[in-house]
């Protein structure tokens, strides 16, 4: 039981950061934010595998400090530093980008909440956390211009995923976790080089530029 509070717990931190990397206006601080939501997804993996005595979720964390708290954060950052951190308006208010976060979030613990889940019954909250991070990373694609911020969205789509994963199969073999960790950082590498690529292009991160590359 101790375990399972400590779980839902920090399972609000992880929204905490991924409403810090969404609002954030520095690309740089905001991978910060996104290593420090990595970090606490570590702990969740390594509380669960005490909790599940599920080994292989050692093996799970070890490779999300490596890959999410290291190197997408690294890879974000030096994309930054070859475009220049240019400031790219959003595309809507802060306000109501916490507001529609706040409202995916409720939906998320409804839903979830209807369920009968025997394997995760102990943590509907952190599974619902799990879900509404889908619907995060989507606020963050959809209401930030800023290609980077964009990729970012996507890793708060992953790293939900990934919990997903972790709280409903947690004995699934090493190997899972190892395709799911390439598949992120080859994601977002292909997508960070795509972005300095179109930076070079047209001199800036703005998608709402990216108008004129059609025709």
């Amino acid at each position: 039981m101790l375990n399972a509070n400590l779980i839902n717990s920090l399972s609000g931190l992880l929204i905490l950061s991924s409403l810090l990397v969404i609002e954030t206006r520095k690309l740089r601080i905001s991978a910060i934010y996104y290593s420090v939501q990595s970090l606490v997804l570590v702990v969740i993996f390594l509380a669960l595998a005490v909790s599940m005595h599920a080994e292989q979720l050692y093996l799970w964390a070890a490779s999300a400090f490596i890959t999410k708290a290291i190197l997408v954060p690294y890879i974000i950052y030096r994309a930054q530093q070859y475009t220049g951190g240019e400031d790219v308006p959003t595309a809507i208010k802060p306000t109501l980008s916490i507001v529609l976060a706040a409202v995916s979030l409720v939906v998320s613990f409804v839903v979830i909440n209807q369920l009968e889940l025997k394997i995760a019954a102990g943590f509907k909250p952190a599974l619902a956390v799990s879900v509404a991070h889908f619907f995060f990373g989507q606020l963050c694609i959809l209401t930030q211009r800023n290609l980077l911020k964009q990729v970012m969205g996507f890793c708060l789509m992953e790293n939900g995923s990934h919990l997903t994963l972790a709280l409903m199969a947690y004995d699934a073999p090493e190997l899972v976790e190892i395709g799911i960790a390439t598949d992120a950082i080859f994601g977002v590498l292909i997508m960070a080089v795509l972005a300095v690529q179109i930076y070079r292009k047209l001199n800036t991160l703005d998608a709402a530029s990216l108008t004129t590359l059609k025709g």
